[in-house]
């Protein structure tokens, strides 16, 4: 029973010193203070939209994003660490690399929406904690309107630089491009045609020349046989018949022969409309003619009444004329296409003997455009770019974009965060009377002496008897003792009792 007691009394002291030691230490550790900043940030939604496609995309949104990630960077964190006074604790290069991670791990940048995040900062000075986040809004502030017109600018620059380099070789190229079309000009592809190179060029003009003449030669050959076959001279009446004093109807054969004259007028001699009035013409001559409308009126006798037939003369065929004209007009044309050939050939082959003297102009011709269709290109794409970062610029420097609001700006924070002390009290008694209660345990378990006489007995072992302990314990020291017991508990949960009061208390006077 005394050992019993002895390792119960053993656990409440391990239980006491636990739960003092901690206690203490609990008390110890410094009280956290924790800061924190929301920052909305909105990228104009009606400005870019209007910039796209016209203005050099600086993309706000994205660059914010970099911003977040970046917020904590080295370069960021000695910015902090000089505008706060950090770095006067300090004492060597390794304090504050300590300094600087321990900065980057503590402080915390969390994204709540696309357009807001927040951040956050825990130490033991409340005005430490507000400043370090001050400074980091400062810095960020900074960055996002002077990192992109900082960007823009340096992009500008760039520009000018590359396009004063490109116009330089664009003079250049030019230059060289001139001399050699003026040295071989003959050679080369004309303006006109710059995808034909000037030998084929005058190829197709001779076979164009060629094509021509050969339909001239052919147009006044048929000419020429149109001559032979029309008479230059017709033979016609003096008179026209009368009768009665009025002009007697003209024949069918008249009629056709002055609808051939209307027909010649417009058309040539294979034109089918004249092929056919010719053959009509023909017919009607192997007919005896007859009176259009009403027969001539004769008297008994057989002659005419009231007029005589007037004798026939010859006279120009105004047709032989008109065919002689357009003779005279092909020959023309077949001798100037002619001439046109013969020095449209002469220039073929005087080319065609270059070409063969120096194989590689085309070539090199070919080599210098392209070299100077890529740097003109290049060119006017670098005027466009100059232009669009000019007009983003602009955007930047006068419109502002990009606009930062601090909806919560950082305050001295007036309670700590940290640590949570009634939960760690708790913890601590707990800990101690499950320490001092499985401290009794164990030393029971490992206590070797035995109690009854049924213990000995059970080892197998033949027991001839006890001795039983002179005097029992009275009641009243069992009582006793456990009565000290319990105060000895309850005064440990009494300074428990009063440790939370006191925390209440402190949080409450803050």
């Amino acid at each position: 029973m005394r050992a019993a007691w002895r390792r119960r009394w053993l656990g409440v002291v391990i239980a006491w010193l636990i739960c003092g030691i901690g206690w203490v230490g609990v008390y110890m550790i410094p009280n956290q203070y924790e800061s924190g900043a929301r920052l909305f940030v909105d990228a104009d939604a009606v400005l870019t939209p209007l910039l796209r496609g016209i203005a050099a995309d600086s993309a706000p949104t994205t660059q914010l994003e970099i911003l977040q990630r970046t917020l904590l960077s080295r370069p960021n964190l000695e910015k902090l660490v000089s505008k706060t006074g950090l770095d006067l604790t300090l004492n060597s290069p390794s304090d504050r690399e300590r300094l600087l991670t321990r900065l980057a791990a503590q402080i915390k940048v969390t994204p709540q929406t696309k357009n807001l995040f927040t951040i956050y900062y825990r130490d033991k000075s409340p005005k430490l904690a507000r400043d370090v986040v001050q400074t980091l809004l400062t810095i960020f502030i900074e960055n996002a309107t002077g990192g992109s017109r900082l960007d823009m600018e340096n992009a500008r620059h760039f520009l000018e630089r590359q396009i004063q380099s490109y116009e330089q070789q664009l003079r250049a190229a030019e230059k060289r491009r001139a001399d050699f079309r003026a040295r071989y000009v003959e050679i080369l592809p004309t303006d006109n045609n710059p995808n034909v190179p000037a030998l084929e060029g005058a190829r197709n003009q001779v076979q164009a020349l060629e094509g021509r003449l050969q339909d001239a030669v052919t147009a006044r050959d048929a000419l020429k046989r149109e001559v032979e076959t029309t008479p230059p001279m017709l033979v016609v009446e003096s008179g026209d018949i009368l009768v009665n004093g009025q002009p007697a109807p003209k024949t069918r054969l008249q009629e056709a022969q002055d609808q051939l004259d209307m027909l010649l007028l417009k058309d040539t001699d294979q034109h089918p409309d004249v092929i056919a009035q010719r053959k009509l013409i023909e017919s009607l001559k192997k007919t005896p003619s007859k009176m259009v409308g009403v027969k001539a009126a004769m008297d008994v006798g057989g002659k005419p009444q009231g007029g005589s037939v007037t004798p026939k003369r010859s006279v120009p065929n105004q047709i032989y004329d008109q065919i002689k004209l357009k003779l005279i007009d092909a020959n023309t044309q077949v001798v100037s296409l002619q001439r046109q050939k013969d020095d449209a050939v002469r220039t073929l082959e005087r080319l065609e003997k270059m070409q063969h003297e120096q194989p590689g102009l085309i070539a090199e011709y070919e080599n210098m455009d392209r070299d100077y269709s890529v740097l003109q290109q290049n060119y006017e794409q670098l005027l466009s770019r100059l232009q669009s970062a000019n007009i983003a610029q602009a955007a930047d420097t006068q419109a502002d974009k990009v606009k930062l609001q601090v909806i919560d700006p950082p305050e001295i924070p007036r309670l700590p965060v940290a640590p949570n002390r009634m939960l760690l009290v708790t913890g601590v008694l707990l800990g101690g009377l499950a320490t001092g209660v499985g401290m009794t345990i164990l030393f029971g378990q490992l206590d070797q002496s035995f109690s009854t006489v049924d213990d000995l007995r059970a080892l197998g072992l033949p027991v001839l008897g006890g001795i039983s302990v002179l005097g029992m314990v009275p009641l009243r020291q069992r009582l006793m003792a456990a009565g000290r017991f319990g105060a000895a508990v309850a005064v440990l949960v009494c300074i428990y009792g009063g440790i939370l009061v006191h925390i209440l208390r402190s949080a409450a006077l803050i």
